[in-house]
């Protein structure tokens, strides 16, 4: 008899597939509370597979006696309780490394979309304007400009890579220096603003990060300057943000992430014409996504197997 699994969110069909024929599958596109899974389901399941958007609270870890591990699809887990998962001793995995590549595809495609007008630029063709106007006003170049990289790991590394072939100056910041990368480090956040053409937003998701890109730091980026997140909404003070952008202390916004909830972004940043929003989709891409599925995959294979998990975070 297979094993039961409970399935948060939106996998790739061949994910669901394989989960399908390895396990008695149970699907919620969102988190369930206790209460919406069946009593008899909530007291034999030991699986769990989640988009880490999703996440999973206490209560719900709490309320699966049987649960020993929950897989996520995805890396950043900061939506997971961790701290409940290792009370119980529960394995948390998750999929690094699998999707650096197309985020920092995404985080350049931002920074040219927002410098070279190309969302607006669309839009002005296809409304007419061109036809009645004539030439759209100009963009900004990146060709010899600065990028500010905050925090470079994985992603950040890919991002400031690319960088270099548009043959910008690249700078970074992060809690120490990386003994392997090329580009100068700036210790100092605000310094590196102060620097910064575009300053580029990947650092992880913690409670030590939160409002990391203050009030003090856009202002320090400049009525010229750029800000692209592509990290998590909260690594942002939004509300400085947002009034930044709206009084001309901050030129432009790009962002992937949002501190609100999924779907729910601030009308007032919809409402300025200079900032650039996409739903959250860095590794939205067909054949990461299948990665991301596989390795999720590897890590549930290796518990039934009784192997060590290919990547566990607890």
């Amino acid at each position: 008899m297979k094993p039961d699994i409970l399935y948060f969110g939106r996998f790739p069909e061949p994910t669901v597939e394989e989960l399908h024929r390895r396990f008695t599958v149970h699907h919620w596109p969102v988190q369930p509370t206790p209460e919406e899974i069946d009593p008899g389901l909530r007291a034999r399941v030991r699986t769990a597979a989640i988009e880490v958007n999703r996440g999973a609270k206490r209560a719900l870890i709490e309320a699966l006696p049987k649960l020993e591990i929950i897989a996520c699809f995805g890396a950043g887990v900061d939506l997971v309780d961790l701290n409940a998962a290792r009370e119980r001793g529960i394995p948390v995995t998750n999929t690094p490394a699998v999707f650096d590549d197309e985020c920092a595809d995404l985080a350049i495609g931002l920074m040219l979309a927002s410098c070279r007008q190309i969302v607006y630029a669309d839009h002005y063709v296809r409304s007419g304007e061109w036809r009645r106007k004539g030439p759209i006003s100009l963009g900004r170049s990146v060709t010899n400009k600065t990028m500010g990289v905050v925090g470079l790991g994985a992603i950040g590394r890919a991002i400031a890579d690319r960088a270099v072939a548009f043959k910008m100056r690249v700078i970074y910041t992060g809690p120490r220096r990386k003994p392997d990368a090329p580009y100068e480090y700036v210790p100092d956040l605000i310094e590196l603003a102060r620097q910064s053409d575009i300053m580029m937003v990947a650092a992880i998701g913690s409670p030590e990060t939160r409002h990391l890109i203050s009030a003090p730091v856009i202002d320090a980026l400049g009525p010229n300057g750029t800000l692209i997140n592509i990290a998590r909404g909260f690594v942002v003070d939004e509300a400085a943000m947002i009034k930044a952008l709206q009084e001309g202390r901050l030129g432009w916004a790009a962002l992937d992430v949002f501190d609100t909830p999924p779907g729910e972004p601030n009308p007032a940043l919809l409402a300025l014409p200079n900032v650039i929003v996409q739903p959250h989709h860095g590794s939205a891409t067909i054949e990461t996504r299948t990665r991301i599925g596989g390795h999720m995959l590897a890590n549930l294979d290796a518990w039934l197997c009784g192997k060590p998990l290919v990547s566990p975070v607890t």
